[in-house]
C-alpha cells in the first residue's frame, strides 16, 4: 500500500512538469471545448478523489508566477492541499483504521509544509497564496 501511495503522489507531481517541458505536445487543445461533461461524470463516478485531483492539477498548472524557485514553492503549495483534500475523503470514506491514521497523519504534515511554504514566500517578499 506504501509503494501505491508513494507511486501515485510521484505520478501527480510529475504531471505539470512533463506539461511544462512539452511532454503534451501535440495535444489539439481546441477540441476540448467539445468534451461532453456527462461522459465526465461517469469517469468520475466510484472515484471519491477525482474532485480533489482535478482540483489541485489546475491549480498547480496556474501556479507560473515568479522564478522558478517561487514557482515551484507555489506548485507545492497547491500540491500539499490537494494531498489534505485527498486525505480528508480517506479519513472521511476509508474503512480501514491504518489507512485512516495516515490519512490524518498526511493532513498534519501537509498543513506543516504549506506553512513553511508559505513562510518561505513571505521571508522573500512574495505574496502568499
Amino acid at each position: 500500500m506504501r509503494t501505491l501511495i508513494i507511486s501515485s503522489a510521484v505520478m501527480l507531481a510529475a504531471t505539470p512538469a512533463l506539461a511544462q517541458q512539452g511532454g503534451m505536445q501535440g495535444m489539439d487543445h481546441s477540441q476540448m471545448g467539445g468534451m461532453n461533461h456527462a461522459d465526465m461524470g461517469k469517469m468520475m463516478a466510484g472515484n471519491p478523489y477525482a474532485q480533489a485531483e482535478m482540483d489541485m492539477h489546475q491549480k498547480m498548472m496556474a501556479a507560473k508566477e515568479g522564478d522558478a524557485a517561487e514557482m515551484w514553492t507555489r506548485k507545492m503549495i497547491e500540491h500539499h492541499r490537494g494531498a489534505i483534500a485527498m486525505s480528508r475523503v480517506a479519513v472521511r470514506d476509508a474503512k480501514d483504521a491504518q489507512t485512516r491514521e495516515m490519512a490524518q497523519m498526511t493532513i498534519t504534515k501537509q498543513e506543516k509544509d504549506i506553512a513553511e511554504l508559505q513562510a518561505w514566500l513571505r521571508k522573500h517578499g512574495k505574496r502568499p497564496q
